[in-house]
């Protein structure tokens, strides 16, 4: 039977040794309402794994469901085979950054970036089910462009067979914000030098269709939307 994601008892993930930062703890949060805003506003994570003892980290597709994160990989790829593996899978470090400025500040020691993170601690298992599987590969789809798994082809069994999605479940959870302006020091205030922030966000351009794509398709509202 495919896993039924967990939507979470409490409001908060429970911090850990690992999830508490060791400076600026002011930034951290926990709370389910601003790490899963932070995880939807994404579809790429970089996701961390020891391989043959020397530290190994991947960006890739991720989609989340609930309190279950999903992350799309090959069957031949070694952290799905890892985790493929029911006893002990894989542990895994997962992260999620969006940048929402540049902070310059009249010190070079003070210059910063205004950001919101996530990170995610767990050990990581390969979805074997082919309900789950198939919710999985929805969820990494949508993540992308909402909307878009109900108007594309779903994956053939042969395609299945060739893709591979590990699950880490929400546990142990962390977020970390920066916001505001440069912090700069009382004794730099009257040096002449240009400080603030320069605003950072992502921009979709004009979608351009295939060159074979049938005449009278429109481009979808859902995508239009972005």
């Amino acid at each position: 039977m495919a896993a039924t994601p967990s939507t979470g008892s409490t409001t908060s993930y429970e911090p850990t040794g690992r999830t508490v930062p060791s400076r600026s703890r002011d930034r951290a949060r926990y709370d389910r309402e601003t790490v899963h805003s932070i995880l939807d506003q994404a579809y790429v994570c970089h996701l961390g794994f020891i391989r043959d003892g020397a530290p190994v980290v991947l960006p890739t597709l991720f989609g989340r469901v609930g309190e279950v994160l999903y992350v799309h990989g090959s069957t031949g790829s070694r952290p799905l085979l890892a985790a493929g593996k029911a006893d002990p899978g894989l542990p895994v470090c997962v992260t999620v950054t969006h940048v929402d400025g540049l902070v310059l500040a009249r010190s070079a020691f003070h210059h910063s970036l205004n950001y919101r993170s996530v990170v995610i601690h767990g050990t990581a298992y390969q979805v074997t089910d082919e309900a789950e599987c198939r919710l999985a590969l929805d969820a990494l789809v949508d993540q992308v462009v909402p909307g878009r798994s109900a108007d594309s082809r779903p994956a053939s069994a042969k395609e299945l067979a060739a893709t591979a999605v590990i699950r880490l479940d929400l546990g142990e959870v962390s977020a970390k914000l920066r916001t505001g302006g440069p912090n700069d020091d009382a004794e730099d205030l009257d040096l002449p030098y240009w400080s603030g922030v320069v605003p950072v966000a992502p921009a979709y351009g004009t979608p351009v269709p295939a060159p074979d794509l049938a005449p009278g398709i429109a481009v979808p509202d859902y995508l239009a939307a972005l």
